[in-house]
């Protein structure tokens, strides 16, 4: 719970990852909590749980391998756990606004709904660009398109061998 505490401050934009707790059991724990979010919000976007959990694999998997390859290129590797247990926990941290409000989207359609995920889409990309400018040590315009080569490295990514293996 102490880590936790540690992490939160990133998502209001006041940390550098690279200064946070080293805890191996945090990435863990945020990684597990991290597929099975993602997951269930692509088993409600599919109607195949194979091909959800393919995806959602890969996903995973591409987001470990870009962050991994983007600290290499930066000689930062030794903060791997830290920056991708930030980038995981404030992903998590979105996704639990999101799915309630996915939830009320999918019941209602209510034109709201779209402008809450929508704001909670910009919030979820403006973290990303913050963990990326801090650790890379970017501009706010660079360390913008950095995440959105990491978006579209991930999801386009997982999306594009997720079909190629079915």
């Amino acid at each position: 719970m102490d880590t936790l505490k540690h992490y939160l401050p990133l998502c209001w934009f006041t940390l550098n990852p690279l200064e946070l707790i080293r805890s191996v059991s945090f990435f863990k724990n945020n990684l597990i909590f991290y597929f099975i979010v993602e997951f269930f919000l692509q088993a409600n976007m599919t109607d195949d749980p194979i091909e959800s959990f393919y995806e959602v694999s890969f996903e995973t998997l591409l987001t470990l391998l870009f962050i991994w390859v983007m600290l290499g290129l930066n000689r930062s590797l030794y903060g791997f756990i830290q920056v991708t247990a930030a980038v995981v926990f404030c992903s998590n941290l979105v996704s639990f606004f999101i799915i309630p409000v996915l939830v009320w989207l999918t019941i209602s359609e209510n034109t709201i709904s779209y402008y809450l995920v929508g704001i909670l889409l910009v919030w979820d990309y403006a973290l990303t660009t913050y963990i990326f400018k801090r650790v890379l040590v970017l501009n706010i315009p660079a360390s913008a398109v950095v995440s959105l080569i990491y978006a579209g490295f991930t999801y386009f990514g997982a999306y594009t061998l997720g079909q190629l293996v079915q």
